[in-house]
């Protein structure tokens, strides 16, 4: 058997090399695994992005197929945990890092990484979510378990044209927040309105210093950006609110002061969703597939192959994309 999988090489002479090749079953084996899938879809994450471009050092092993996300059916599975035929999907837990990923037709994988579909989401469906949209789950579900009440005002969501914070405007607004978009493309506006954003304001507002304390305006924030901007987030955070973090997007810095946390009593919550225990991974699929209508993750999501995703990898390193990429493995370019 064999089957096409992106492939990242490092070579000293060319450094480090992304291309479309075929590969073997044997080849596959090599990985550390008891659970072979085929897979469906699979998707483009900010994690994959910097793998796929060389821009940091995510690989940690070479050659390497990327790909955190995927869905698929299970071929077969030594652990006896899953049936051959089961659908199952992967979040994370090193795959194209240290272990090879789904961007390819076939991934062999631990049991203990995959988590069944969820009976009213489709495959397709499950990858427009991906790890972005989970990760926006787990951001809410610390949102809500903290006691945050849509009554308690606005909820600021960063870098809010991504992934992660097109999942977390939708899925905040179906739970009844109020929602205020942070993004750098204003010319997006309408797109984060029709997520649900009720306000929409201009990034730049919240990347430059600012005071210790600010202006009390959120009940919770969402932060996907780091550095100066979560600095601002925390500043403005109202008395005994929350701001989870959940990625770096402006840096992995953060010149904030103390303030924040010991006038106002606010809470930073890291978020972390690649070794997430299989209990949270459930019931953060659970909220999505509750929650998020078939609409609106259509109007998030955009298909492409396996050939395009050097070139999205490339745009979304930019910041010039905006929501969900699926990248359906089986498809070949037109």
């Amino acid at each position: 058997m064999s089957f096409n999988a992106i492939i990242l090489e490092k070579e000293e002479a060319m450094g480090v090399t992304c291309s479309l090749k075929n590969v073997n079953k044997q080849q596959l084996l090599t990985q550390q695994g008891d659970t072979l899938i085929q897979v469906a879809y699979s998707s483009i994450n900010y994690k994959d992005a910097l793998a796929i471009t060389n821009k940091s050092p995510v690989v940690r092993q070479w050659p390497m197929v990327p790909g955190i996300d995927g869905v698929g059916t299970v071929i077969e599975c030594a652990s006896g945990r899953y049936q051959k035929g089961d659908r199952v999907i992967l979040n994370g837990w090193g795959c194209g890092e240290t272990h090879w990923g789904c961007l390819a037709q076939y991934a062999y994988l631990q049991s203990d990484w995959l988590i069944p579909l969820p009976d009213n989401l489709t495959a397709y469906q499950s990858m427009i979510i991906g790890t972005a949209g989970y990760t926006a789950a787990l951001c809410i579900l610390r949102i809500v378990d903290f006691g945050v009440k849509p009554q308690d005002g606005m909820v600021l969501v960063t870098g809010a044209s991504g992934g992660v914070g097109s999942i977390a405007i939708t899925l905040l607004t179906k739970l009844g927040y109020q929602v205020t978009a942070s993004t750098s493309k204003m010319d997006e506006a309408h797109y984060l309105q029709k997520l649900g954003a009720v306000n929409v304001i201009d990034s730049q507002t919240l990347k430059e210093t600012g005071k210790p304390l600010q202006k009390e305006m959120w009940s919770a924030v969402v932060d996907a950006v780091g550095s100066h901007t979560l600095a601002n987030a925390c500043a403005q955070t109202q008395y005994g609110g929350i701001v989870v973090c959940l990625g770096l997007a402006q840096g992995m810095d953060f010149p904030a002061t103390v303030a924040p946390f010991i006038l106002r009593g606010i809470t930073l919550a890291g978020v972390d969703s690649v070794m997430a225990s299989y209990d949270k991974r459930v019931t953060a699929w659970n909220l999505l597939a509750q929650h998020l209508d078939e609409d609106i993750l259509s109007y998030v999501g955009r298909t492409i192959t396996l050939n395009e995703c050097a070139k999205v990898a490339d745009q979304m390193i930019a910041g010039k994309v905006k929501g969900r990429f699926v990248v359906d493995v089986n498809k070949q370019q037109s």
